[in-house]
């Protein structure tokens, strides 16, 4: 069943409140990485032993380039986690609203006439004088 257009319209400002509703948010992805330590004595050299972590990590693009972050404590870690899991709720909106703005644009009915206006029917005339460069 097709929405109308006053539906969507209605559909549009919910999307734009819930814009304003978001938190603090930023984009990243946060992944664990694992490895072995500088130290040829670390407990992580031995044979059969696991590496140093999971030791989780924000990654994201800045200006073009890979940006990670570490977190220092537990409590920055799970801000992060916050932030972006906020910034797909971002991502979700905006895709919606995207979607819902072009469905109001094929719905809504066309104004003006058909016919083009007089200024638009005429061209520009060429010019009759002959170049100088000949």
């Amino acid at each position: 069943m097709a929405e109308t257009l006053s539906s969507l319209e209605a559909e549009r400002r919910s999307l734009l409140r819930r814009f304003g509703e978001l938190g603090d948010f930023r984009p990243g992805s946060i992944t664990a990485t694992s490895g072995r330590c500088g130290n040829p004595h670390c407990h992580c050299h031995r044979s059969g032993e696991a590496g140093h972590g999971p030791n989780l990590r924000l990654t994201c693009k800045r200006g073009g380039k890979t940006v990670t972050e570490t977190f220092p404590t537990l409590a920055a870690q799970r801000k992060a986690e916050r932030e972006v899991a906020e910034f797909h709720q971002y991502q979700q909106l905006s895709r919606s609203f995207v979607e819902v703005n072009a469905e109001i644009c094929r719905q809504r009915p066309v104004t003006e006439g058909g016919e083009r206006r007089e200024e638009e029917k005429q061209r520009p005339k060429s010019s009759s004088r002959k170049s100088l460069g000949k």
